[in-house]
């Protein structure tokens, strides 16, 4: 998208805001009924939005819009949050890195001041739950912070978390901690296949399985099979992906509960669309459906990691399937669905699922919206350095194969000529 085109600095000069969300809307081909879907609002809100013209606007909509086409915040009357940040933080690597560690104790700092004076942290039980708070902190600084500069400060917290373990003097306490260094290496094995670090994410993703054996928690352990058979289904070892969704299965018995179901059968849909099977995945995915429909008639589970499901996340599944598969009616079909995945504030998670519509896009022909969303994707890969999102983005472009591409293609290429991370 050109955010310097004369019609949208003509709008945003003259706070005709509305329009500047117009022009960016028709730019993307996204409805007004997807737009408002997606940022949980009414199309005839989005309507009243783009014809608003230059009177007081609704920020809260208006944010939501902007953030969901990825409007520079300054083109719209919004601070930009992220830009200030970056000028708080504008030192060397080694400074970044240090004021990560330290935004992420100030982030557990608040939930430890309401700590009772019985639960300190040097109290039996409660070093587990002071390193989950870290941890947790820096699961959500991961979203919209380059891994990069997450990573080291995540590895040290790791080895705090197994020193803490290994002095442990209860084999409860023990088991305890043992659970939080498993989290804290799933973390670490998220942010290496971010970077593009196979060998290193499957490193602390099986740090992570045998962490989680060691703490007795089946649904942990679980969890950590699935997390590793994501990734394998990802990069495009589809078998194996298969056999860990088997072993997370019988990890945790008949009795399953409904979110844990349902999570793996996507990571299973996943695995049959990288062997290029439509009828397992769609299987798969009608299971993984079925099984969200039950989430929320059941009690809570009793996982030992916070994230919610639900059945946008099944339809941005189904994106990805399709995408994988060729199928363009299933990115289509499941867009509308996948409105509120498309709409997160993750924007690394967002960028692939971008790269998914650009598939589908691609598969039925459509070249310039295809490679028009794929380098806004490509924007947020290079902004926060992901590897995954940029090794995506190119497995994109060489799906597509002719002697004479179009200026479209050919850009792009020049996009991602030089590229690296």
């Amino acid at each position: 998208m050109n955010w310097s085109t004369q019609a949208i600095r003509d709008a945003s000069r003259t706070g005709d805001y509305g329009r500047v969300v117009r022009l960016a809307r028709i730019a993307v081909g996204v409805s007004q009924k997807q737009l408002g879907e997606a940022c949980g609002i009414s199309q005839s809100a989005i309507s009243r939005l783009e014809m608003h013209g230059t009177a007081s606007y609704n920020m809260n909509i208006l944010a939501r819009a902007a953030t969901h086409l990825q409007i520079p915040p300054r083109l719209v009357g919004l601070a930009d949050h992220a830009a200030a940040q970056a000028a708080q933080v504008n030192g060397t690597e080694v400074e970044r890195r240090n004021f990560l560690a330290g935004a992420a104790a100030m982030a557990t700092a608040p939930v430890l001041a309401a700590l009772p004076a019985s639960n300190a942290p040097g109290s039996d039980g409660t070093q587990a739950a002071t390193l989950r708070l870290a941890t947790t902190a820096f699961r959500r600084m991961e979203g919209a912070t380059p891994s990069r500069h997450l990573s080291e400060p995540v590895l040290a917290h790791l080895r705090l978390a197994q020193i803490v373990a290994s002095e442990a003097a209860h084999d409860e306490q023990r088991a305890r901690l043992a659970a939080v260094g498993s989290e804290v290496a799933s973390l670490a094995g998220w942010l290496s296949w971010d970077m593009g670090d196979h060998g290193s994410a499957r490193t602390w993703y099986g740090t992570a399985i045998k962490a989680a054996q060691r703490s007795g928690d089946g649904l942990l352990t679980a969890y950590q099979l699935g997390s590793l058979a994501q990734f394998e289904a990802n990069t495009g070892n589809a078998a194996q992906g298969l056999n860990l969704v088997q072993s997370a299965r019988r990890q945790i018995g008949d009795k399953r509960p409904a979110i844990a179901e349902a999570w793996l059968s996507t990571v299973e849909a996943l695995a049959h669309a990288a062997v290029g099977d439509p009828d397992a995945t769609d299987g798969a995915l009608a299971d993984a459906a079925r099984r969200t429909d039950q989430i929320a008639v059941e009690d809570p589970p009793p996982w030992p990691w916070v994230f919610t499901f639900n059945h946008s996340k099944v339809a941005a599944c189904r994106m990805s399937c399709g995408a994988r598969l060729g199928l363009s009616a299933w990115v289509f079909a499941a867009q509308d669905a996948a409105g509120a995945a498309l709409a997160s504030g993750h924007e690394k998670q967002r960028a692939l699922l971008v790269l998914d519509v650009a598939s589908g896009h691609m598969a039925a022909g459509r070249l310039d919206g295809a490679f028009a969303l794929a380098t806004s994707a490509v924007e947020t890969g290079l902004r926060y350095r992901s590897g995954r999102i940029v090794e995506r983005a190119r497995a994109l472009r060489r799906a597509y194969t002719s002697a004479t591409p179009p200026k479209v293609v050919r850009d792009f290429d020049a996009r991602l000529h030089g590229v690296y991370l």
